[in-house]
């Protein structure tokens, strides 16, 4: 009987040992617990595991770094619905494995009925509803990334998402949390209620969401493009929705969506070459304008743990003063603001009104004009085997964007005419709006997303960037100084507890939270008493930005072993083969 059994016993070993399935599970892959991942051939860091997965699944077929945030980014849209989908738009940067780096921008932008003064001074028709929809960017975005680096058949990369949308997925405890501070726009819209409620109450975690209109969209454009949407019968359903919620949205504001390919914003520093994204995105530039100085003190490894907080922060009430001079680039004269975010020069001359012991007022920094305070997004950051690289930031800007769900085709859509600044009456405590940022017809509003790569000797050494709105541009930073300055391993650069400030309010929000998963982040006391000492105002802030971080650890094979790290902040977790 036993000589029977034993090769029954040895053929299933076997079959569990190769089975890819078993090979992420035994690896941690697969546990939401595991926020690290170290692998060879491709890895992909994203906001929620079984995006990361999916991504790592296409890799795995030899497909492109830009074939596999694809499939993740579409993953998002399903089962991170409060952050991100095709009723958005995204920020996206390629670094090949031959050395280009291309920016590409799939931000929203205003509909031609849009004009500076439509909402009159009522700030609420900006924030939430049919008038705060811009025409979404991102399908676009993703098909012409596609087209020009994709190797994996669309159906192929499309279509996960849509069974997921289809067969259910899990509320995870982030999204729950999202549900509950949103649960008044979700009860207030037939849509999303009919998706995220059950019996009047909202779902709790682990309860499985269903979105099969979405499931039929996304199966619609797995088969035929994206034509569906943006010139046919998807755009037809979406356009009709949103005119019948009182939107001006209309079918030409589609048809004539552009995706841009843009010049990555580029500077040396801390022995690194740093790759971001330019405007209309503000996080490449306020990256490099923080970095830039921080750079100037020579050395920061050996210096205390607060004075680097107070330094950073200094840093960046700079950075959000000088960033609001920044808009679309197709409408607005931004070279010399942009010239100077990524100078030395000025950066030099920003430093010496920075002191040791003690902070200002938010007028010694120069802002000349109101904060816009961006919210919501998701990102992701590729990998793979040739070492090819993509950094994405996606959004729909608050949670559930405009709290309106597009009935007939399970899109839930931006609220990011919100990003735009609005004229309004100034008075001597507040500074004015920015008018680089006012709406025209066809621009697009201002980001802090920073979509980020990083180069070390011409080599690949570090993919990252983040989710969390304003708060996107000091997690970003502060992630890259604690590796590359601290000397911090990757999952302790992420872990380690953050402080934010955007010079408008002047006050430092310092991390005190548990996240949805259970990790308790906290700045120390230590950090805290000394800021306070300087003249810092501080906020207990329950939550924070959530980034992706994956560093290659360099070898002359230009190959060398990868390190992925997912944000605990939202639970995601990192795959990788």
């Amino acid at each position: 009987m036993a000589s029977l059994f034993l090769p029954w016993l040895v053929s299933l070993c076997l079959f569990l040992l190769f089975s890819p399935s078993f090979v992420r599970l035994i690896s941690g892959a697969d546990s939401p617990r595991r926020q690290r991942i170290m692998a060879h051939n491709g890895v992909v860091a994203a906001d929620h595991g079984q995006c990361s997965t999916i991504g790592v699944e296409i890799l795995r077929i030899s497909g492109h770094a830009v074939d596999a945030a694809l499939a993740a980014a579409l993953c998002l849209g399903v089962v991170s619905p409060g952050s991100s989908g095709i009723g958005g738009g995204a920020f996206m940067l390629v670094r090949t494995a031959d050395g280009t780096t291309r920016a590409f921008d799939m931000r929203e932008s205003a509909p031609k009925l849009a004009s500076q003064n439509m909402y009159a001074g009522n700030a609420a028709l900006k924030d939430t509803g049919a008038l705060s929809v811009a025409v979404p960017g991102e399908l676009a975005g993703l098909h012409k990334v596609w087209k020009i680096y994709g190797k994996i058949p669309w159906n192929r990369l499309v279509t996960p998402a849509a069974q997921m949308a289809q067969n259910g997925f899990k509320i995870s405890p982030f999204l729950y949390m999202q549900m509950t501070k949103t649960e008044t726009g979700i009860m207030a819209d037939k849509g999303l209620r009919k998706i995220f409620t059950k019996n009047g109450s909202l779902l709790k975690p682990g309860d499985t969401c269903y979105n099969k209109k979405l499931a039929k969209t996304l199966s619609e454009i797995a088969r035929n493009g994206i034509k569906a949407f943006y010139n046919g019968s998807i755009g037809l359903k979406l356009v009709e929705d949103v005119k019948k919620a009182g939107g001006i949205l209309t079918m030409e504001d589609l048809k004539n969506y552009q995706v841009k390919i843009r010049e990555p914003v580029s500077i040396e520093v801390f022995g690194v070459n740093i790759l971001g994204m330019p405007p209309p995105s503000s996080g490449g530039a306020a990256m490099s304008l923080i970095l830039n100085i921080l750079d100037r003190y020579g050395g920061l490894s050996n210096i205390s743990d607060s004075l680097m907080t107070h330094r950073v922060i200094e840093a960046l009430k700079h950075a959000f003063a000088v960033r609001t001079n920044l808009g679309d680039p197709d409408f607005v004269n931004v070279k010399d603001v942009l010239k100077d975010m990524v100078s030395k020069d000025f950066a030099a001359d920003l430093k010496k009104t920075i002191l040791d012991n003690m902070t200002f007022n938010s007028s010694h920094y120069g802002g000349r004009w109101n904060q816009i305070h961006d919210r919501g997004t998701s990102h992701l950051s590729v990998v793979d085997r040739k070492r090819n690289a993509v950094s994405l930031t996606t959004t729909i800007n608050a949670y559930f964007g405009s709290k309106l769900m597009s009935t007939s085709t399970g899109i839930i859509l931006n609220n990011e005419m919100d990003d735009f600044s609005m004229p309004s009456n100034s008075s001597n405590i507040v500074p004015p709006p920015a008018p680089a940022n006012f709406i025209v017809p066809g621009k697009r509003p201002l980001s802090s997303m920073a979509p980020t790569i990083i180069l070390k000797d011409g080599q690949l050494k570090a993919v990252t960037g983040a989710s969390g709105g304003a708060m996107i541009i000091a997690a970003t930073t502060e992630v890259f100084l604690n590796h590359f300055v601290r000397g911090m391993d990757p999952l302790s650069s992420v872990m380690d507890p953050r402080c934010y400030h955007e010079l408008i309010p002047n006050v430092v929000q310092f991390e005190n939270w548990t996240t949805p998963i259970g990790d308790h982040i906290e700045v120390s006391e230590q950090i805290r008493a000394a800021l306070e000492k300087k003249g810092h105002v501080l906020q207990s802030l329950a939550g924070g930005s959530i980034c992706q971080f994956i560093v290659q650890e360099l070898s002359k094979s230009n190959l060398g072993q990868l390190i992925a790290v997912s944000d605990p902040r939202k639970g995601g977790y990192p795959a990788g083969f």
